[in-house]
């Protein structure tokens, strides 16, 4: 607490300097004030985490000052002086906001209790506000990289639906980014500073599903030594995000529609429900009209978790996306330096479909990262099933281009991946090729890449 930050406001100046050293002998920073008027001002300036006041003094009041802190600082915790038997005046302060009240005469130590303890949830509460901010920052609407038009759009229906209580649902294959959009739906709601609770519906047993999710009273079944709040409870006043929420077991998912509609959960052995106040987002990659027409997914859960849907769309069909999403995960694993791609490299991940889809261009672009020390990327570093998917290209040109100008691409590229290896020896790179030097020249200069 060495580092805490003190304010003293006292008329009594005896009392006011004794104090203010018995704290700095505790290892507080205190500053103390016989004006009180004196003392806002600084306060408002320059905000400490904890203001001791007297509630009775010439020029303002103790409750004035506590007025004023609450107004413009309310995040300064407050403890207010009152003379013995003034205990109506201490609660009136209280109701203001002080955080706590001492009665004088005191002891020393009884100051020092109640200053380590506000000490204390200040720390904690800086904290908490550090990770709003964090928070807010990793999900803020810039998190949602790309501008195609298929991400234009999801980007103007997650600011459409952010700021409302309706239920969402993610739709979209694996690896498109359903999590990040939960994220940003509730960071960025009136919700955002209650808990987001994540339940992965694919990893759960089905003989815990209900129990997890709605809680579970003492000696309901073999095991439930104690009462359990479900993964509802826990979200009460915040969200719940069920990610694949397709997995749901049949039988668990007419008591869910009933959680849905009723805003009530019922612990397992439970006789009573319980009310929550739950925002609902769900993603899936099934395709649950589909799923409710074979009949394993209820039709009516379906219609109530597809109030809001949002598709987000696969990176082959976005690939205009690619560059930036690149830029975006350099920053992330190396924000000082730049890779370099070869032209090779560059067609190979235009070409690719991308089966993975974002979260599988993320792994590329750290493994280049690493392989290439943030310097110049060729083909080589590149997976097989990239390459493979250059091959598969190259045939799809057929009728396109000439069997010439194919096998002159390919050419080029590999005599570029050559120099790269032989870190732009000709000889090696020959050597390489299993071709003569002479060759070798006669072809770098036919393709311009004497550079």
């Amino acid at each position: 607490m060495q580092n805490k930050r003190i304010v003293i406001i006292d008329d009594e100046e005896i009392l006011r300097i004794t104090l203010a050293d018995d704290l700095r002998e505790i290892g507080y920073t205190v500053t103390d004030f016989g004006d009180p008027k004196q003392a806002v001002a600084m306060i408002l300036s320059e905000p400490p985490d904890i203001v001791i006041t007297d509630l009775k003094m010439p020029g303002m009041s103790g409750l004035e000052v506590l007025e004023d802190i609450k107004k413009n600082v309310p995040f300064v915790k407050t403890i207010v002086m009152t003379a013995f038997g003034s205990v109506e005046t201490a609660v009136e302060a209280m109701k203001l906001g002080a955080s706590d009240y001492i009665t004088k005469p005191f002891q020393a130590d009884e100051v020092f209790i109640r200053v380590n303890n506000l000490a204390q949830i200040s720390s904690l509460e800086q904290t908490n506000r550090r990770f709003q901010e964090i928070f807010q920052t990793q999900f803020d609407f810039g998190v949602l990289v790309g501008d195609s038009i298929p991400m234009q759009k999801v980007k103007q229906q997650i600011q459409m639906v952010a700021k409302t209580n309706s239920t969402v649902l993610i739709t979209g294959e694996t690896g498109t980014g359903k999590e990040m959009v939960a994220n940003v739906i509730h960071y960025n709601s009136e919700r955002a500073k209650k808990p987001l609770v994540k339940v992965s519906c694919a990893i759960l047993a089905r003989d815990v599903f209900e129990s997890e999710l709605f809680g579970h009273e003492k000696g309901a079944f073999t095991g439930a030594i104690k009462s359990r709040s479900g993964r509802f409870e826990l979200a009460h006043s915040g969200a719940i995000y069920l990610d694949d929420v397709d997995d749901i077991p049949l039988e668990m998912q007419v008591k869910l529609l009933r959680v849905l509609q009723e805003k009530q959960v019922e612990r397992v052995g439970a006789s009573e429900p319980i009310s929550v106040d739950v925002r609902v987002i769900a993603s899936t990659k099934a395709d649950l009209k589909d799923l409710a027409a074979r009949g394993v997914f209820r039709e009516d859960l379906y219609y109530r978790l597809n109030v809001f849907p949002i598709h987000l769309p696969p990176l082959r069909q976005r690939k205009e996306d690619i560059w930036p999403l690149i830029q975006h995960f350099q920053d992330e694993f190396c924000n000082d330096c730049r890779l370099s791609m070869t032209d090779g490299v560059k067609a190979a991940l235009l070409d690719y479909d991308w089966p993975g889809n974002v979260r599988e261009l993320k792994n590329i672009v750290e493994r280049l990262t690493i392989s290439s020390g943030c310097s110049i990327c060729d083909e080589s570093m590149l997976p097989t099933e990239i390459l493979g998917g250059r091959r598969e290209q190259a045939v799809s040109q057929l009728g396109e281009k000439t069997l010439d100008k194919i096998m002159a691409d390919m050419e080029c590229e590999l005599l570029i991946k050559a120099l790269r290896q032989s870190n732009g020896s000709q000889k090696d790179a020959a050597a390489l090729l299993r071709i003569p030097a002479s060759t070798f020249r006669t072809k770098i200069a036919k393709y311009r890449l004497n550079k």
